[in-house]
């Protein structure tokens, strides 16, 4: 405990204060997986899925959905769950700068450094904005998260509880060997009836390059091996 200035009211014995405050804070990650675990493994049982399997998602703002797909023991990912987000800030469109407060859209990976069990926001794990997509459009931000809590500048809050269940299986499937997890973030369900009602948008070019990732998923349930070409997004085998 701090008093004035910051100093220590009693002295510290064995591990300091900070260790003991990131202990706390690393177990709760811990203790969150134990309470959702149990049931987890039973829905996934009932699905043919292990915990610890490689996991997917994909985030659609108008929809306020998170979903989470998993790989099934052919390969191809099966649904698991489909998560409401509590709240996202900004407006349909990809996040352009920093300090605009707008949640991203585009293709991200999320490795094992980027999971952090001491969120100010419960849980969280960070997105990689801005990807190479995102830098060679001259966009900046930082600390682009999927959390827990429902608040949001620039993140996708989606309450404590369904963090909870997102970053246990994602941690899980981390550990058991998935070198990354990929989120797909469109800003609807980008089929082509709901791109032509959009052609108006400043943004219906972007929204077009994010569809074949989309119609890729959808054909193969399987995710799409995505570069960037340039300044482009393209799909890896996409017809």
């Amino acid at each position: 405990m701090l008093g004035i200035a910051g100093a220590l009211l009693w002295p510290v014995t064995g591990r300091s204060l900070v260790a003991r405050v990131y202990a706390a804070e690393t177990d709760r990650a811990a203790a969150a997986e134990a309470r959702v675990k149990p049931a987890l493994e039973r829905d996934l049982a009932a699905l043919g899925l292990r915990y610890g399997a490689p996991v997917f998602m994909r985030v659609f703002k108008r929809e306020k959905q998170l979903e989470l797909w998993m790989e099934g023991e052919g390969g191809a990912y099966i649904h698991v769950r489909d998560y409401p987000i509590c709240t996202y800030s900004g407006a349909l469109g990809p996040k352009q700068r920093e300090g605009d407060q707008q949640a991203p859209e585009g293709f991200y990976r999320v490795r094992t450094g980027q999971m952090n069990p001491r969120s100010s926001y419960h849980l969280s794990f960070d997105l990689g904005y801005p990807n190479a997509y995102d830098r060679a459009h001259k966009r900046t931000g930082s600390y682009l998260m999927v959390h827990g809590s429902c608040v949001s500048i620039g993140c996708y809050a989606m309450g404590d509880a369904a963090i909870e269940e997102i970053w246990s299986l994602a941690a899980a499937a981390l550990r058991s060997g998935q070198d990354a997890f990929e989120v797909h973030a469109f800003p609807f369900r980008p089929t082509e009836e709901a791109l032509s009602a959009e052609r108006s948008s400043p943004w219906h070019a972007f929204w077009r390059e994010l569809q074949p990732a989309y119609d890729a998923f959808e054909r193969t349930r399987t995710p799409p091996r995505i570069r960037v070409d340039g300044t482009r997004y393209a799909v890896e085998g996409f017809r």
